[in-house]
């Protein structure tokens, strides 16, 4: 096959690289930044342009990164390599992969639905497709982006006029952006982030996302009520040190999950928003339908459910396991998305707290 999965990674033996590799490799080339599909230790990377500038922060500066436009091609040991549009964060990509006439697209993590943050997704022919399917059921089915920022406004404005602080966690990098991005419809004001979020948002900034003003929450003095204001953190920072500037707040989960009755209550959340990065259940099966694959590879997520139902409407489906993740239910601290930035910058922030303390 043009494309195998192996213990290091998902595979191309023509080409010499591999694509999301959890292994350290010679060359690999990569969907998007979310830690599950961006490994450290590789010789050398390949992303989109408009991700590099998250891949950069977060491999650091050892490692040679190259990048291409979407749309631009690249020969590499005579397979013809090109980024697509995935529609999951700021410069996520679907890989094509092309050889001696046959195609294959490897999604990485996906969605359909619009997000100010990132281009839409576009779908690629080809014959073979490697999808996710992190919510591939038919329960999960989404309100429309619109109908939910709704909501985390009017939860806001509700904690306002309790005097009460407003929690919501996400995830460090994507979601956090795409609220913050999103808040613009119905907010002028400025809303506070953990620390784990700055840089990340910076780059956002960099790029020409337009972004609600922000301030890290450990610039407010000390002892200042945060009741009324909007805090946006990440899963790592729940049931830490860093929430008791907060005292009696009201706490929200922003996440696909968000949409199985009970789970808000079972993970002790008092609002949950289906806000996701991922397709839900008819996106997934509409962009399978619109590649036109005869053959579909299935990772993360409800894999075996979705290959079984794509196997009853004609189409070859197959599971392959993969070290990728998708989306945490917020039922522990952080996935690994988020989980070291939260840990540093929050070890950071009670560093700082603490040097602000009188003796």
């Amino acid at each position: 096959m043009l494309v195998e999965s192996t213990a290091a990674g998902l595979h191309c033996a023509p080409g010499g690289f591999y694509i999301d590799p959890w292994e350290p490799v010679d060359r690999a080339v990569v969907t998007h930044a979310h830690g599950d599909h961006l490994r450290s230790g590789s010789s050398a990377y390949l992303c989109a342009e408009p991700g590099r500038g998250l891949v950069v922060h977060r491999l650091g500066s050892g490692p040679v990164v190259e990048s291409l436009d979407y749309g631009e091609s690249q020969d590499i040991g005579g397979v013809r390599v090109s980024f697509h549009p995935a529609g999951h964060m700021l410069g996520s990509a679907q890989v094509r992969v092309e050889h001696r006439g046959e195609v294959w697209v490897v999604s990485g993590d996906y969605k359909r639905a619009p997000d100010a943050t990132c281009v839409p997704f576009e779908p690629v022919p080809c014959h073979t497709f490697v999808t996710e399917a992190t919510f591939a059921l038919p329960l999960f089915r989404w309100d429309s982006v619109e109908t939910t920022v709704r909501e985390i406004c009017e939860w806001w404005d509700e904690m306002r006029a309790a005097g009460r602080p407003a929690v919501l966690f996400c995830y460090a990098l994507g979601k956090a952006q795409r609220v913050l991005a999103e808040l613009v419809r119905c907010a002028d004001r400025r809303v506070f982030v953990h620390g784990a979020l700055v840089e990340l948002t910076d780059v956002y900034r960099a790029a020409g996302v337009r972004l609600v003003p922000t301030v890290r929450a450990t610039e407010r003095a000390r002892g200042k009520s945060f009741g009324g204001e909007l805090i946006v953190a990440p899963l790592s920072a729940r049931g830490s040190t860093w929430m008791r500037r907060f005292g009696d707040h009201s706490s929200a989960f922003a996440s696909g999950w968000m949409r199985i009755r009970g789970a808000r209550r079972r993970r002790a959340y008092d609002r949950g928003f289906a806000l996701s990065d991922h397709a839900d259940w008819d996106a997934l099966l509409a962009t399978v339908a619109e590649t036109g694959a005869g053959r579909v590879f299935v990772t993360h997520g409800y894999s075996h459910q979705l290959a079984q139902y794509l196997g009853t409407r004609g189409i070859e489906a197959h599971v392959w396991r993969t070290a990728y993740e998708g989306e945490a239910d917020g039922s522990q601290e952080g996935g690994s998305h988020d989980r070291q930035e939260g840990i540093n910058h929050e070890a950071h922030e009670g560093h700082e707290e603490k040097t602000r303390e009188p003796s």
